[in-house]
C-alpha cells in the first residue's frame, strides 16, 4: 500500500480463529469466586460462566460480520500507521461530512446502527438538510487499524490523522462526534482547530474541578449528583491506572483468555450497577472484535502514551456541543466551561449511560441534527 492510496477492505476473520476461540471457551477456567459472587470484588463468575455459554453456543459471529460489511470498508496509510475505516457519503447534497469516533472499550462498530438515519435522514424521520456523510475510524491500534509498531500515540497525534483522513477523502469541512477515547480525539480536534472544521458534538468533557473555591459556589444541586458519579467512577475504575502504569503486562491475561478479555470490558456492564442498557449481544461483538484481532495491549497503550506525553492542559475555542446521559459520567457545566470556552449546545436525558450509541442511537442521532444544524 503506497502512502496515500486508499483500498477496499473486507471483513473476514479465518475459521481456523473462530474455531480456536471456540476451543477456548470450552475450556474455561474460572477463578474462585467471591464471597456473594456479586460485582462488589469486580466481574461475577455467574455473570461470565452464562455470558461464555451464550458466546460458545449461540453468539453468531459471521452474522457481525455481515454487519460491518454492509458498509463500505477501506484502509490507508497516515504516518506510517495502516488506517481501517468505514466512509459512507450521503446521496443528500450538500450533506455535512461528519466523523464518528468510537470508545474504549469499543470499536467502530458502535455506530453500525446509526449511518443508515445519519446518512439517510429522510427515511429516518429526519429532514434531508440534516444528511451527513460519515467517515468511521478504527483508533490505531484498534480493530483492523493495526498493527502499531511505533511509540506515542496519544489522542492528540490520532486527530492529526483524523484530519490527514478526511483531506485525503476530500473534504474541506468536516464535524466531530465522540464519546469516551472518541470524545477526547474530538476535543483535540478541536484543539488542533484545521480549516473549515464545524465543531465537535460529545457526550463527556472530562473536565474536573481546579481547586478554586469560587468554582463550587456556582454548582447547580444536581452537579453534586455528577462529582459523586465521579468519586464512584475513581473507585471502580482501576483499569485506567492499570492501563496506565503496566500496558502490557495488563495484556498478556487479556491477549491469552478471552474470558479475560470479557472480564475486563465491565464498563459495557457500567461495572455491574444495573444502570446500563447495552445488550449482550452487543458486548460480545465487541469483545469478539478484540480478541480476534488480538488488539487488547495496542488498545490499552493509550492510557500510558497520554500519562506519559508530557502535555499541559489546553483550554478549547472550539464550538461545542454537550449530550449528558443520566448514567455516565456527568459533565459538569462550570468545570467544562472552563476548559472550553464556546459550549453552544447542551442537553440532558434521563435514560442512557456511557455507550448511548448503542443503547439509544436514536437519540443520539437526533442531537447530532440539532447541533450541527445550527452550524
Amino acid at each position: 500500500m503506497s502512502s496515500t492510496e486508499i483500498t477496499p477492505f473486507t471483513v473476514d476473520v479465518p475459521q481456523a480463529d473462530l474455531d480456536d476461540l471456540a476451543d477456548r471457551l470450552a475450556r474455561t477456567r474460572l477463578p474462585r469466586p467471591a464471597p456473594g459472587d456479586d460485582w462488589d470484588y469486580g466481574t461475577p463468575n455467574h455473570y461470565l460462566a452464562a455470558m461464555v455459554e451464550q458466546w460458545r453456543t449461540t453468539f453468531d459471529w459471521r452474522a457481525q460480520e455481515k454487519r460491518m460489511n454492509a458498509v463500505p470498508n477501506f484502509l490507508t496509510e497516515i504516518d506510517g500507521q495502516t488506517i481501517h475505516f468505514v466512509h459512507v457519503p450521503s446521496a443528500e447534497a450538500d450533506a455535512t461530512p461528519l466523523l464518528l469516533l468510537h470508545t474504549y472499550p469499543g470499536s467502530f462498530a458502535e455506530f453500525l446502527d446509526v449511518i443508515g438515519p445519519l446518512t439517510d435522514p429522510v427515511a429516518h424521520g429526519g429532514r434531508a438538510e440534516d444528511a451527513f456523510s460519515v467517515v468511521v475510524p478504527s483508533m490505531p491500534g484498534f480493530g483492523f487499524s493495526t498493527p502499531v509498531a511505533d511509540r506515542g500515540w496519544t489522542m492528540a497525534r490520532v486527530a492529526r490523522t483524523y484530519d490527514t483522513l478526511m483531506r485525503r477523502l476530500g473534504y474541506e469541512s468536516y464535524g466531530a462526534h465522540g464519546s469516551d477515547g472518541g470524545a477526547l480525539v474530538a476535543r483535540e480536534l478541536g484543539l488542533l482547530d484545521p480549516s473549515g472544521f464545524l465543531g465537535l458534538h460529545v457526550l463527556q468533557l472530562f473536565s474536573f474541578p481546579s481547586g478554586d473555591p469560587s468554582e463550587f459556589e456556582r454548582l447547580e444541586p444536581s452537579d453534586y449528583a455528577g462529582l459523586e458519579h465521579m468519586q464512584w467512577f475513581q473507585k471502580v475504575g482501576g483499569y485506567n491506572q492499570m492501563n496506565g502504569s503496566r500496558p502490557q503486562t495488563v495484556a498478556v491475561g487479556l491477549a491469552d483468555s478471552p474470558v479475560g478479555q470479557l472480564a475486563y470490558n465491565e464498563l459495557f456492564t457500567s461495572f455491574g450497577n444495573g444502570t446500563s442498557l447495552v445488550t449482550e449481544e452487543q458486548i460480545l461483538t465487541q469483545v469478539s472484535l478484540y480478541w480476534l484481532t488480538n488488539t487488547a495491549a495496542t488498545a490499552v497503550r493509550y492510557h500510558f502514551e497520554e500519562a506519559h506525553s508530557g502535555v499541559e492542559p489546553r483550554v478549547s475555542a472550539a464550538r461545542t456541543g454537550v449530550q449528558v446521559f443520566a448514567d455516565d459520567f456527568q459533565t459538569i457545566k462550570v468545570f467544562a466551561e472552563r476548559d472550553n470556552t464556546d459550549v453552544v449546545h447542551w442537553s440532558r436525558h434521563e435514560r442512557g449511560g456511557h455507550f448511548a450509541v448503542l443503547e439509544l442511537p436514536e437519540v443520539v442521532v437526533a442531537d447530532l441534527w440539532t447541533f450541527f444544524r445550527t452550524s
